[in-house]
């Protein structure tokens, strides 16, 4: 497929890959960090960063939008795919949303179904590399069918709920939905 077809509306390409975030970019200590699962799951844990990247792991090659109209085409990525953490959670039936949670008390929501997509990570790598701090190191939430601040920087925590509740930049006006191909920017 050509470049011009991956490129949603109202999107433009670039080579870089341009730094946004609120607040302080936080340290990063291995032996502290901890990953939350929890909410509306029958096997609530609390993984080590050894755990979390002793777990199965997959390579993602896709393009990124962010909603500041910047796309960035072949980027590769790797972690530790979504469903293995259903695996691990088990949720329960009445579970239908997730809200991934970060440093800084960012928060992102998506339906269960869109996390679930074959192609959604907790992604550690970028490029064959160690993810960067500056963009969500040492992991981040990869959601690439939608708007890159879906895929909460400096993630430490999933939440599977029953009920929709908005993160950060959707209660400060940005979609809910977040599809770039329909330009699903603001409410």
């Amino acid at each position: 497929m050509s470049k011009d077809a991956r490129l949603p509306p109202g999107q433009y390409s670039v080579r870089d890959f341009p730094v946004l975030h609120v607040g302080a970019i936080p340290s990063f200590d291995q032996e502290r960090w901890r990953f939350r699962i929890f909410g509306a799951v029958d096997a609530p844990q609390e993984l080590s960063w050894s755990q979390f990247t002793a777990l199965p792991g997959k390579s993602v090659k896709t393009d990124i939008h962010c909603v500041t109209r910047w796309t960035k085409f072949g980027t590769t990525w790797f972690g530790v795919p979504f469903a293995e953490i259903i695996k691990l959670a088990k949720p329960q039936a009445a579970a239908k949303f997730v809200v991934t949670h970060g440093a800084n008390g960012y928060s992102a929501n998506v339906p269960l179904t869109v996390a679930a997509d074959d192609d959604v990570l907790f992604a550690y790598q970028y490029e064959g590399k160690p993810l960067e701090a500056i963009h969500g190191g040492p992991m981040r939430m990869f959601i690439p069918k939608r708007y890159f601040w879906k895929s909460t920087k400096w993630c430490n925590g999933v939440e599977f709920s029953v009920e929709d509740k908005p993160g950060f930049w959707e209660v400060r006006g940005y979609s809910n939905d977040a599809d770039p191909w329909k330009e699903e920017r603001y409410w």
